[in-house]
Formats: structure tokens, sequence, C-alpha cells
């Protein structure tokens, strides 16, 4: 079993990190076969730094990768029809049955 130096809430935030950076730039490439060569790139440099246990320097590398996230954050994101703030949310709601005051 391997120990890791950091806690389960730090993996969490470093997942969501990186899925966060994926779904970006899915937002900007719709065509998966370029985007899947951009997915790669990141996930590379994620491995990269995959090694890094000194915190302040881990500190340092998040902060710029979440300043590129900021950076590079598409200004009219997907989201899925059916979901909420989609383009079908809430249209054609079915009446209210129950009963009036």
């Amino acid at each position: 079993m391997s120990t890791s130096t950091f806690s389960a809430a730090h993996r969490l935030y470093v997942k969501s990190l990186y899925k966060r950076m994926l779904t970006n730039e899915l937002n900007w490439i719709v065509d998966r076969r370029i985007w899947r060569a951009k997915a790669m790139d990141i996930r590379a440099e994620f491995d990269r730094n995959r090694n890094v246990h000194d915190p302040r320097a881990l500190a340092v590398i998040l902060e710029r990768a979440e300043a590129k996230l900021a950076q590079d954050k598409h200004p009219d994101p997907y989201i899925p029809p059916m979901m909420a703030n989609g383009t079908k949310w809430e249209r054609n709601t079915p009446p209210f049955h129950g009963s009036s005051i």
C-alpha cells in the first residue's frame, strides 16, 4: 500500500482542477479528435508535476494552474439542454394539479 503525504481533500481538489481544465477545453474545441490531443497535453502537464512533494512549490503550481484556467475560461460554456439554465430547462412544464385556495 502506498503512502501519500497529501490529504484526501488535496487529491479531490487536484481531480476537480483536472476535470475543470478538460471541460473548459471541451467548451473551446468541439471536435473530439482535436480535443483529445489537448486533453493528453493537460494530462502530461499534471503527470509532470505528480512527484512534487514540497507544499510551497505545489501551491505555486496550483495557483498558476487556477490562474491559467481563469484566464482561458470560455465566455459561453456548453450547458446540456435539460440541465439547469439549459435551452430546454423548464420548457413546457406540466400544469400544476394541486388544489387552489
